[in-house]
């Protein structure tokens, strides 16, 4: 990923670019160190998760703007530019994202983000893009300059300064929509959000985790039921509906001869009611 995904970053960035390592166990530090030496690095002792570790580094850096940006992403020449300016023109923004194309099919919206993200009466996400699996062709149908529910922690940019204040991403979550938690705290303390298509990227998507995987498939569903939880005003009636739609969504994948996939569920919603009921006590 490093080597892979890195040099666009060096090329086309007029900032101080950091990598963090999240208590890798290959050679990436050495990598780093031997073929990335300018680049800074932050090095966690152990692997604290997508949002704990984010949380840490972010700790260490002192600086107006943050872009948190994946592993596995290719930006491209003259992308943080325009998500630099509309933050600046902008100081009721607290956060933006570029337009993300699929790094594999590079003229279809990627998976996670889009053209920007938006969540539904039921606490679903979604975007400009993509809905559920479904990707579009990017035709520059969303070029324009919208405000929106969400930024996709693939790449979002964010005013330092408010991030702390909120306290960063939510670590419980470990991984999976807890930029989406993070938004919607953003969105319920007054700040907005906006995706600027102007500044685009690729993104690989499931370098870390693939889509199918059991595990995603259980912080997905758990995350999105804490993030519900804790940022909607009356959560009730909805989580009273998602208790029917996850036990469906359990059956469908017991129909798809998925098993393990079923069982996350089941374990996502017993560990939601277990984290929700500690953090009440």
């Amino acid at each position: 990923m490093l080597r892979k995904y890195l040099p666009s970053v060096i090329k086309y960035t007029q900032a101080e670019i950091i990598v963090a390592d999240n208590g890798s166990t290959d050679d990436s530090i050495a990598v780093l160190v031997s073929e990335f030496p300018d680049v800074r690095r932050i090095i966690l002792e152990k692997n604290y998760g997508f949002a704990e570790g984010y949380n840490r580094a972010i700790e260490q850096v002192d600086s107006e703007y943050i872009v948190l940006l994946n592993s596995d992403v290719e930006v491209t020449e003259g992308w943080l530019e325009p998500l630099l300016d509309y933050m600046n023109a902008h100081p009721e923004v607290a956060s933006v994202q570029p337009k993300i194309r699929s790094w594999l099919h590079r003229d279809l919206f990627e998976h996670a983000g889009a053209a920007g993200g938006y969540i539904n009466a039921l606490g679903y996400p979604y975007c400009r893009g993509r809905i559920l699996w479904h990707v579009e062709q990017d035709n520059g149908q969303y070029d324009s300059i919208v405000n929106v529910d969400w930024t996709s922690g693939a790449c979002m940019c964010v005013r330092t300064k408010v991030f702390k204040e909120l306290g960063g991403l939510d670590a419980t979550f470990f991984a999976h929509m807890e930029e989406i938690d993070l938004c919607w705290r953003m969105r319920n303390a007054g700040w907005k959000l906006a995706c600027v298509p102007q500044s685009m990227v690729y993104h690989l998507g499931g370098g870390s985790l693939a889509y199918e995987n059991p595990r995603k498939t259980y912080l997905n569903h758990r995350n999105n039921l804490l993030m519900i939880y804790k940022n909607k005003k009356h959560p009730w009636g909805v989580l009273f509906v998602r208790f029917f739609l996850d036990y469906a969504a359990a059956l469908f994948y017991l129909i798809q001869r998925r098993p393990k996939a079923a069982k996350a569920v089941f374990a996502a919603r017993r560990d939601y009611l277990r984290i929700r009921n500690s953090n009440r006590n």
